[in-house]
């Protein structure tokens, strides 16, 4: 006998919250809940640890922290009805801390679920903190069995399973999954295979905004039975989605809206992972405005372009600092482009400032000669202005390093690499190029000479990147391999790479891990950014016999 049809009304709250705002965070979830009631939902799911922000990392210590996660989710509790709310919190349970999912009824905790598979790779440090569940839990609503999961207990087959065994008729999944260029459509097809297999309904609720260097996408979505996507939430977007969700098997859809992926095209939704990651981080350390150097070139080009998007042209200035080797179209492009975004622009010459410099040290160095020292120095005076902006405007400071110099240490420590947020840091030259290429579609940002002209750091005559390194389009996709694929340098040159190439490349990315740790924080874009999942040390003696083959 065919079983009869069956919806819940379901909420999605799809929330950008910060990580120990704790009032704020719950101030959130409450207003949340409020639409949620309006819209008489019959279940409310927020996303994981949404009342501590996620990852809380060492906050996770601190007992007075956690006191205040069970004080926020048993006020929450006192502010439920009939609908039944699920939150993601972390606490303590007789001495032992756990990933948990409360479910809150009629003013109070009816039951919990503790989070069973700890992700402890790449971004993720959960075994640092909680003791991983070993029980599933099938709650009832409006008649309908669901069952609940957390995160990377979806990317496991087990979790899902045991809740089936318990009686679920549909998966709720409480998530923080932060974005890289192809998570979308891992999530996707991962999500789609989970719920096809099990013939299980899913709905998956995602948090969304920046986090350090953490961005989380939201993409919330309902999977129907047949591993079709129901509903779909924007992308990069707050907000509280309440639908139809059909747990009939035979049937494929709800109503309401069902946006998908508008193109296999990374370049769009990275460009928005990015602007989102500089508002939040601008925002949620207090900032409202930022400044930058604009060199004319293409990364600093991209970066003003970012932060206008990201917080108006009326929060944005860009400082042009010429020396003797800067161009004319260095200086007319970043006029240009400067008038074009309509943001504040300054010329400060650096050439007297430079003299003042090389009248105390000239005398210090002797007879050794003109090397990388004095470019450098061009370099630093400018970090020195900007800081001082920075300190004396109260704007942040934004870093224009990319990816592939960052990789190779091409860039001046305490120069070009001073700022508090790198928007860059996670994103390759070629990469850069696209982006910008991309941003030109949307309306008029970057001048086109920028983008075509070959890269140059301006320090010394007629100086071009490729003097120094590979053509960028070689260097990243050797970086890409050594960096983001682990592999060994014999399988990186049968791809085609020259071996001295290889070697020297590889070589400069482990020299320079010592400057990479002072640089400053940024959008992590990549299935591997230099970060929380890029640990190498800095003092080692592996780089000096770099071996071809693993062990």
């Amino acid at each position: 006998m065919q079983k009869k049809n069956q919806t819940l009304r379901i909420a999605l709250a799809q929330l950008n919250v910060c990580v120990g705002d704790v009032q704020n965070n719950l101030h959130q979830v409450e207003n949340a809940l409020r639409q949620a009631q309006a819209q008489h939902a019959d279940v409310l799911v927020f996303p994981e640890l949404v009342l501590a922000g996620y990852p809380p990392e060492d906050l996770l210590f601190r007992p007075d922290f956690l006191a205040q996660m069970q004080a926020g989710v048993d006020a929450l509790a006192a502010q439920t009805t009939a609908m039944t709310v699920i939150v993601g919190v972390p606490l303590l349970r007789e001495g032992i801390l756990r990933n948990m999912a409360c479910v809150l009824r009629d003013g109070k905790i009816v039951a919990e679920y503790a989070k069973q598979c700890l992700p402890n790779y790449r971004v993720f440090d959960e075994k640092r903190y909680f003791t991983p569940g070993n029980a599933s839990l099938v709650i009832e609503v409006a008649g309908i069995k669901l069952g609940i999961l957390i995160c990377e207990d979806i990317w496991e087959d087990a979790p899902a399973q045991a809740a089936l065994l318990a009686g679920a008729e549909a998966l709720c999944v409480l998530n923080a999954s932060p974005f890289s260029a192809d998570k979308q459509a891992q999530r996707s097809a991962l999500l789609q295979r989970q719920a096809a297999h099990n013939q299980c309904p899913l709905a998956y609720v995602n948090l969304v905004g920046g986090q350090d260097e953490l961005v989380f996408d939201g993409d919330s979505m309902l999977v129907d039975a047949a591993g079709q996507i129901a509903f779909r939430a924007e992308a990069f977007s707050e907000g509280v989605f309440v639908e139809e969700w059909n747990i009939t098997p035979s049937l494929v859809g709800v109503t309401g809206r069902s946006p998908l992926l508008s193109s296999p095209d990374t370049t769009p939704i990275i460009y928005q992972a990015i602007t989102t990651g500089i508002r939040d981080y601008v925002r949620k350390n207090g900032f409202s405005r930022v400044l930058l150097g604009l060199s004319g070139g293409i990364d600093s080009a991209l970066v003003l372009t970012l932060a206008v998007d990201a917080l108006g042209a009326e929060n944005v200035e860009a400082v042009m600092m010429p020396f003797h080797y800067t161009s004319e179209m260095s200086v007319e492009d970043a006029y240009q482009q400067a008038a074009w975004l309509g943001v504040r622009y300054r010329n400060l010459p650096i050439a007297g400032i430079y003299d003042d410099f090389m009248q105390v040290l000239t005398p210090e160095f002797g007879e050794r000669g003109v090397d990388v020292t004095e470019q450098n120095l061009q370099a630093r005076i400018r970090g020195v202005l900007l800081m001082s902006l920075s300190n004396k405007l109260g704007s942040l400071l934004l870093s224009t390093s990319n990816k592939s110099e960052s990789a190779v240490g091409y860039a001046t420590l305490y120069g070009d690499m001073a700022g508090g947020f790198s928007p860059l840091k996670d994103v390759y030259k070629m990469q850069v190029y696209r982006l910008a290429e991309y941003r030109n579609t949307l309306g008029q940002a970057i001048p086109q000479r920028v983008i075509e002209r070959p890269p140059s750091a301006e320090l010394a005559p007629g100086q071009v990147d490729q003097d120094s390194l590979p053509p960028y389009e070689v260097l990243d996709a050797i970086l890409q391999r050594f960096i983001e694929g682990d592999c060994v340098l014999e399988d990186i040159i049968a791809d085609g790479f020259d071996a001295a190439t290889v070697r020297r490349v590889v070589n400069l990315v482990l020299l320079s891990e010592y400057k990479r740790r002072q640089a400053a924080p940024g959008v992590r874009i990549s299935g591997r950014g230099f970060g929380k999942d890029w640990r190498y040390p800095i003092t080692s003696a592996w780089r000096k016999n770099l071996p071809f083959k693993t062990p």
